[in-house]
């Protein structure tokens, strides 16, 4: 049932897991008071440790203009979001006010900004990675590909990772933009990169996970997943979990280097794009078939799913027992994390195909009507 803007979205639930999934797949969280990237960490969990309130309400709400697909980050205050129309917006996260607003000259997609030692970076559909001094919005430095990035960018230490529809990952001097090293696959570089250690990871449209080393480029081994891949994956320990255009969501263990388990509805046979979130010991994604699904991940049997009115591009992420996603039916769902029990809806009037940035006690997310909202 529909319910309004301010109305509570009741008790904080708490998930159990197994004692085997606990230990091996505790998820990493994304600090309190900042979502400095997509899903909020370089191993791309979706989970935030900042609380959100028992009831939710709209703080406020700007129109960027043009539709958003790219999903916020919030650093120092500060809500950072591509714009369609080609502009990344600095927003002030208690007001909604406009900090500045940097011009690309061409069109954003679904690239979400990186926000790292002072400096926000986000790639364009031209193929151009743009680096804008967070202080003012001024350009420091662009770095041109040969095809359009919808990866988002990943910055570990004093570098920068960013795939592109050339076929190829990109490492580059995070200061300056020198390129230190490409890897080159055999299809275009959609998902973002994940990173655990010394080690990115690639899961590719080429249908072959990747392990490359990020000191120098070289490739540590490969996985053939046997599927094209549009999410990114997430990954913790030994393990990477991503959904697939075979209509399935895939496990890897990547010390055996090899397909730990596949799961697949034979009653909906639709892709998976969103990105996973993992949690206690539960893969939770959103798929094309409209539901919302939580996975036991030692094993890819299915917990629980929750039936949306479209499909769920959006990529969930989970704070305080509750997991918040989006769907294209324009709602922004509050999930029990435990049951999938839905606990309110807040409806964005268009469809979410972004996915929520979660930090400082403010949910912040973007509609294809180019409306940028602010919940806490």
């Amino acid at each position: 049932m529909a319910i309004s803007r301010r109305h509570a979205l009741g008790s904080i639930g708490a998930l159990a897991a197994s004692a085997i999934a606990r230990r091996v797949l505790g998820a990493s969280q994304t600090p309190g008071d900042a979502w400095p990237q997509f899903r909020g960490n370089p191993r791309l969990t979706g989970v935030a440790a900042s609380a959100l309130p028992p009831t939710l309400t709209l703080l406020w709400s700007y129109d960027s203009g043009d539709v958003l697909d790219s999903s916020a980050a919030i650093v120092g205050g500060i809500a950072y979001i591509g714009a369609g129309d080609g502009h990344l917006v600095a927003l002030d996260l208690s007001t909604g006010k406009p900090r500045w607003k940097y011009a690309t000259s061409t069109l954003l997609g679904e690239s979400s900004p990186a926000v790292s030692g002072g400096v926000a970076y986000i790639g364009d559909m031209d193929g151009i990675l743009h680096a804008v001094n967070i202080a003012d919005g001024a350009k420091l430095w662009t770095f041109k590909t040969t095809g359009e990035i919808k990866s988002s960018p990943i910055v570990v230490r004093d570098t920068l990772l960013i795939g592109s529809y050339d076929t190829r990952l990109y490492a580059l001097d995070a200061r300056g933009g020198r390129l230190r090293w490409t890897v080159e696959t055999k299809g275009p570089v959609h998902a973002t990169l994940a990173v655990l250690g010394e080690t990115v990871f690639i899961a590719g449209c080429d249908s072959v996970f990747r392990a490359i080393r990020i000191a120098n480029g070289t490739q540590a081994y490969q996985i053939d997943v046997g599927s094209y891949v549009g999410s990114s994956p997430v990954v913790e320990g030994d393990r990477a979990f991503f959904g697939t255009y075979d209509n399935e969501v895939v496990a890897l263990d990547l010390r055996a280097r090899k397909v730990l388990w596949r799961f697949s509805d034979p009653a909906h046979q639709f892709p998976f794009y969103s990105s996973a979130a993992l949690s206690q010991g539960r893969v939770i994604i959103g798929g094309r078939d409209k539901y919302v699904r939580a996975l036991d991940a030692a094993t890819g049997k299915s917990v629980w799913a929750f039936l949306t009115k479209a499909r769920v591009d959006s990529s969930p992420a989970i704070v305080g027992g509750r997991v918040y996603v989006g769907s294209s039916d324009g709602q922004l769902y509050v999930l029990d994390e435990r049951t999938g029990q839905k606990r309110s809806e807040f409806n964005a009037g268009d469809a979410i195909t972004a996915s929520p940035a979660i930090a400082a006690g403010r949910l912040v997310v973007g509609a294809r009507n180019g409306i940028v909202y602010c919940l806490g």
